[in-house]
């Protein structure tokens, strides 16, 4: 802007004002800039854009220049100026170059491509490139290059191809950045520019030179035909262009701090990473040109670095020789040296795209680059970060990730976050062995343990909890861990996880390893560190359930604190958290009045299946992945399910039971989430058997189903349930737990509108009632498994060949309502033995008045197959 204004106040200079009546553009100037308020600005503004009005309908010509001048200004202020806009073209065909100048300045300014105007411009334009002034030639080609339409240039392209054969210097280097627009707007048009630009590279002209060597780049963007030619008759031109100008003596004309014009040598290296991208002969051609830059160029200056990164771009974009791209890599690693930050900067990330090219010749600047992790400024260090991820393979892991975690300690905090996740992916993808493995993650969880996320403890936990022959290791690790580590929220709740799992090891120092250290804990001390953890994280609901249910299960590992385990659970009956005063409630009601199934309810956990967990982790994320691109907008406070929908609201004491409190809409049902809680009683990471929103009998006794207290002779129902009505709230005055020891059962009384047939069983097929033709049938009947006035859903089975076990579920869910039914999701549950996968459904949108359906599939295992089934 400062520069416009330079140029109009020229003018203004030049042409005698002070003989024109009116204001002139320095006082305007002076005037606006002496207003306080935006309401004087605006009404000086007012007076001049009047009197200008009254200038232009007396046609005073005299006038026309001043006028456009103050026009310009108060076009870049931001106010309008369309009334003046046949103003310019006045000014265009005026005959003298002072008129043409503001004119065309005008012009550049004031309109666009898209102005209608800007037609009656054209044959202006075209007399003007024809002038033999080559100012006013220079004028045209610069207005062309700024505002030039298609239209106008298929016009003026030959005008423009002519200029470009000119003996002036400034007129062929205007003409051909005037063709870059042109070829910018129609494209067909490239080959008329394709010899002229190659001609042009034989210009000694620095400013020629740029020019062509932009129309070159420009024109292999544009045409495919362009860039085999220029392929066949540039690349001997440019790699004497360079040589040339690396090699030139000094030249005050095109000297930057020592480096002969590092422009041109950033440009002619730009194209040749074009040409020689995908074409051998290209590259070997230009590789020992490119050598001699690598080598030559200075580093301990910016114009130097700006090759030298320029140069390094190139050789990794075409078809280099080895050793080309390892002296390409060393220059980068140089840059990791440098005290300016933007070099170091740009130099990670050429190295995150080297990786793909070269990856051994990166590794050895390894230790640079963990040097740069630990750099003061966050972009570098992130930077840095992402770049060590990529550089760690299976023999580099063990060193690298010490470095990391030894950083972890002195990280900053806003820095831990992304730090500790990397460390997780790492240990995680490239562990050879669980033991080193393990204690890298308690070192990450003791030093870090606020940032690691919930999947990465619920994995740990997987993996302890199949590693036998760790187990007592890692308790008396993380009991250790604790002790020192207490604040960390992920490291307490792993660690009293296994303090409950496997007390009696850490008392008993069972499976101590070679070289590992005893320590002595008591019964007493197990249940300190639990009530510590449980009274220190009081607030965080998550960590004070896991603490009761390790309390819980201490109790009757270790009989002797049986009654400290009762009075710190009873503490919590009056929790102002109600999960933490309803868990406190029902455990105290069974170390109470339970005795007798205590040890059988808190035995150890079976051990989760590692292989499935995984499949099931890595489902979860790429259903995560795929709802967050696909679902619609969730409303404030929802949780994106997989399908995208929106978690609703759980009625209050819909199920005292139900940990997980998820809740179920009446069209769908409720499915485990990663991270459902409820799994502290069922296994962290396992199948999970929630059930909320499927119906049950009188019968059912809902204690016995959820914590599976061995097989209860009335589990009896469907394996999914689409819609149900609302649940009874469950009196007060009833003991939940009473029916332990008794045979009477407690349910929650749900009635369907519409229940499934007992005789069949959806996962054996039919009762023993039912009979087919021969044993080998493996295709049943279909059946309606839910139908009522809104919804209707019917079940299709097929056994799977050779495995009796297996059966194929094909559900077909039709809304039989006039509106139709949006985020739709079916989830199911399942007894113990049962194992279930749900396939992804076929939308989650379902049509109105049965127009249409959604169909999921299911695939479900008995691992007790002739024994046990659902129905009984």
């Amino acid at each position: 802007m400062d520069t416009v204004e330079k140029i109009v106040e020229d003018f203004a200079s030049d042409i005698a004002m002070s003989s024109f009546s009116g204001t002139r553009l320095r006082d305007m100037i002076r005037a606006i800039r002496a207003c306080k308020t935006a309401a004087e600005e605006r009404a000086v503004v007012r007076c001049e854009c009047a009197a200008i009005r009254t200038a232009i309908s007396e046609n005073e010509p005299a006038l026309r220049h001043r006028n456009m001048a103050k026009l310009m200004f108060i076009h870049m202020l931001g106010y309008p100026t369309h009334f003046a806009q046949m103003e310019c073209l006045k000014l265009i065909a005026a005959a003298g170059y002072p008129e043409k100048r503001v004119g065309y300045l005008g012009l550049m300014l004031l309109l666009d491509e898209r102005q209608e105007v800007l037609m009656l411009v054209t044959n202006s334009l075209k007399q003007d490139l024809n002038h033999p002034n080559q100012f006013i030639v220079g004028l045209a080609l610069c207005a062309l290059g700024n505002i030039c339409s298609a239209e106008m240039a298929r016009d003026l392209s030959p005008e423009v191809e002519r200029l470009m054969r000119s003996r002036e210097v400034n007129t062929k280097k205007k003409a051909a950045l005037c063709s870059i627009r042109i070829v910018r707007k129609v494209p067909d048009l490239a080959e008329n520019f394709m010899a002229l630009a190659a001609s042009l590279l034989k210009e000694k002209h620095h400013g020629v030179l740029i020019s062509a060597i932009q129309l070159c780049t420009e024109l292999c963007k544009a045409s495919k035909d362009a860039l085999e030619y220029l392929r066949k008759n540039c690349i001997e031109g440019l790699v004497r262009i360079l040589r040339d100008v690396s090699n030139s003596s000094y030249a005050p004309e095109y000297d930057v701090s020592g480096i002969a014009d590092p422009f041109l040598h950033i440009r002619v290296l730009k194209l040749m990473r074009i040409l020689g991208q995908g074409d051998a002969n290209c590259s070997e051609y230009m590789n020992d040109i490119l050598a001699q830059v690598a080598t030559k160029t200075e580093s301990n200056k910016n114009a130097g670095n700006a090759i030298l990164y320029e140069c390094v771009q190139t050789i990794m974009g075409i078809e280099a020789t080895s050793g080309l791209r390892v002296l390409a890599i060393n220059i980068l690693g140089r840059f990791l040296s440098n005290r300016d930050n933007n070099i170091r900067y740009v130099a990670l990330n050429m190295l995150m795209r080297a990786i793909a090219v070269d990856a051994l010749a990166v590794q050895r600047h390894r230790t640079t680059i963990l040097e740069c992790v630990k750099d003061a400024d966050a972009s570098i260090r992130k930077r840095a970060l992402e770049l060590v991820f990529l550089l760690v393979n299976d023999t580099n892991v063990k060193p690298l990730t010490k470095e990391l975690i030894d950083y972890l300690s002195i990280a900053d905090p806003d820095f831990k976050g992304d730090l500790t996740s990397k460390i997780c992916s790492i240990v995680e993808k490239f562990s050879q062995e669980k033991l080193w493995y393990l204690d890298q993650m308690f070192k990450v969880l003791s030093l870090a343990g606020n940032h690691v996320k919930d999947d990465v403890c619920h994995a740990l936990i997987v993996v302890l909890s199949n590693a036998s022959e760790l187990q007592g290791y890692s308790v008396r690790s993380l009991y250790k861990a604790l002790q020192a580590y207490g604040k960390q929220g992920s490291l307490v709740r792993v660690a009293v996880w296994c303090i409950g799992e496997y007390g009696e090891m850490l008392v008993n120092n069972v499976g101590m390893l070679d070289g590992e250290e005893k320590i002595t804990v008591t019964e007493s001390d197990a249940v300190d560190a639990v009530e510590i953890a449980l009274n220190r994280h009081s607030a965080d609901a998550t960590t004070g359930a896991m603490c009761l249910v390790a309390l819980l299960k201490l109790s009757s590992r270790f009989p002797s604190t049986s009654e400290r385990v009762k009075q710190i659970v009873a503490r919590n009956k009056e929790n102002v958290v109600l999960e933490l005063q309803q868990r406190s409630i029902e455990f105290s009601s069974i170390i109470q009045r339970h005795q007798s199934i205590r040890s059988s309810l808190l035995e150890r956990m079976p051990v989760l299946d590692e292989a499935s967990y995984l499949v099931k982790r890595a489902t979860a994320t790429q259903a995560t992945i795929s709802a967050n691109k696909l679902a619609p907008t969730v409303a404030p406070g929802g949780l994106k399910l997989p399908n995208g929908v929106a978690k609703p609201t759980s009625a209050p004491l819909a199920d005292l039971l139900d940990l997980s409190s998820d809740g179920a809409p009446a069209s769908t049902t409720t499915s485990t989430t990663p991270n459902d809680f409820l799994q502290d009683l069922l296994g962290i990471g396992g199948v999970s058997t929630s059930t909320a929103g499927v119906p049950s009998t009188a019968s059912t006794d809902i204690l016995m189903d959820l914590l599976s207290i061995g097989s209860s002779p009335s589990q009896n129902g469907t394996p999914g349930q689409a819609e149900s009505k609302p649940v009874h709230a469950v009196p007060e005055a009833i003991d939940l737990l009473g029916s332990l020891s008794s045979t009477t059962s407690v349910s929650a009384e749900i009635k369907p509108t519409h229940s499934v047939s007992q005789d069949m069983d959806l996962l054996d097929g039919l009762s023993s009632s039912t009979s087919f033709s021969g044993p080998e049938k493996t295709v049943h009947p279909s059946i309606t498994a839910f139908q009522s006035t809104t919804l209707k859903i019917t079940f299709d089975f097929k056994r799977q060949p050779g495995n009796a076990r297996e059966t194929t579920i094909h559900a077909t869910f039709t809304n039989l309502t006039s509106c139709t039914y949006t985020d739709f999701i079916f989830q199911a549950a399942v007894p113990k033995f049962i194992q279930l996968k749900l396939d992804p459904a076929s939308g989650n949108t379902v049509p109105a008045n049965g127009n249409g359906s959604v169909t999921q599939g299911l695939n479900v295992t008995n691992n007790q197959q002739g024994q046990l089934n659902l129905c009984g």
